[in-house]
C-alpha cells in the first residue's frame, strides 16, 4: 500500500481492490466515524462496503454516461463538510479520472484512495484491445464503450448501451444474443445505492447511474477469442438492428 501527498492532498493506493483493502487504505488515513466517503455505485460494493467498515457513511455520487466513471462535477455537488476522501473505480477497465478528481480533492482537502491496478500479461491486454477495435469498428445499433482522448482502456469488459427503453429491451436483447449462441452479461444488475445495505433517503438522484445500469450489456472480449468468434459476435447483434 503506498501513500502519497501532493499539494496537500492525502493520496493512498489501496493493495487491491477488495474491501478489506480499501478499508485499511481508509483507516490509515485517519478517516472514520462521523466522515464521508464519496464512491460510485455504478460498479463493485467493495467502495461502500470499505466506508462503512471503517465507521464512515458512503455517499454516491453520479458517472459519466461515457466512461462509467465517476463524473468529477458531482463529485463536486455531493462535498459536504464532512467530506473525508474520495474513492473513485476505473470501471471495466477505462481508467477515473484521477486528475480532475485529484484537483477538487486538492480544493477541498480531500484523501483519495485510489485502486491498484492488477498484475496482467501485456500479450493478452494486447489481445483484449484488439478484439475492442473490432467491435468498434463492426457494430452498428448499439452504442460503442467510449475512451477518454489518452488513456489506456484495458477492455475487461466491453460494455455497449442497447438504444431503446433501458432494462426491457436490454434483456430481450441479450435474450436474442444467447439464442445465437452468444453470451452477453449485465455486469451491474443493481445499482450499489439500491442494495438493502446501502439504501438512504439522504442519496441524491443518480440519473446516469440508472440509466447505464438498465441499459448497458457487456459482449466477449476475452483473449481467446478467435477472429470467428468476434464476428459472429458483431453479426448477430448487428442483425437484432440495436432495437427489439
Amino acid at each position: 500500500m503506498q501513500q502519497m501527498t501532493t499539494a496537500g492532498r492525502r493520496h493512498r493506493i489501496a493493495s487491491d481492490t477488495t474491501a478489506a483493502a480499501l478499508r485499511d487504505a481508509l483507516a490509515g488515513l485517519g478517516i472514520g466515524a462521523g466522515d464521508e466517503v464519496i464512491v460510485p455505485s455504478f460498479g463493485p460494493g467493495a467502495p461502500a462496503d470499505a466506508a462503512r467498515l471503517v465507521g464512515a457513511v458512503p455517499v454516491f455520487a453520479d458517472i459519466d454516461p461515457r466512461t462509467f466513471c465517476l463524473d468529477p462535477d458531482a463529485v463536486a455537488a455531493v462535498v459536504t463538510s464532512r467530506t473525508a476522501a474520495i474513492v473513485p473505480v476505473n470501471v471495466f477497465g477505462h481508467p477515473a479520472p484521477m486528475r480532475r478528481l485529484g484537483e477538487l480533492a486538492d480544493r477541498c482537502a480531500l484523501a483519495v484512495v485510489e485502486e491498484a491496478g492488477p498484475a496482467e500479461d501485456a500479450g493478452a491486454v494486447a489481445r483484449r484491445r484488439a478484439h475492442a477495435r473490432f467491435l468498434d469498428s463492426a457494430l452498428t445499433g448499439v452504442i460503442v464503450p467510449y475512451s477518454e482522448p489518452g488513456v489506456r482502456h484495458l477492455y475487461h469488459q466491453y460494455a455497449v448501451r442497447i438504444p431503446g427503453n433501458g432494462r426491457p429491451d436490454r434483456d430481450a436483447f441479450a435474450a436474442a444474443l444467447a439464442r445465437k449462441g452468444v453470451r452477453a452479461t449485465v455486469s451491474v444488475p443493481v445499482p450499489v445505492h439500491r442494495l438493502p445495505a446501502h439504501r438512504s433517503e439522504r442519496t441524491p438522484h443518480l440519473p446516469h447511474t440508472e440509466q447505464v445500469a438498465a441499459d448497458s450489456l457487456s459482449l466477449p472480449v476475452h483473449s481467446g477469442l478467435t477472429q470467428r468468434e468476434l464476428t459472429h459476435v458483431a453479426e448477430a447483434c448487428n442483425a437484432l438492428g440495436g432495437l427489439l
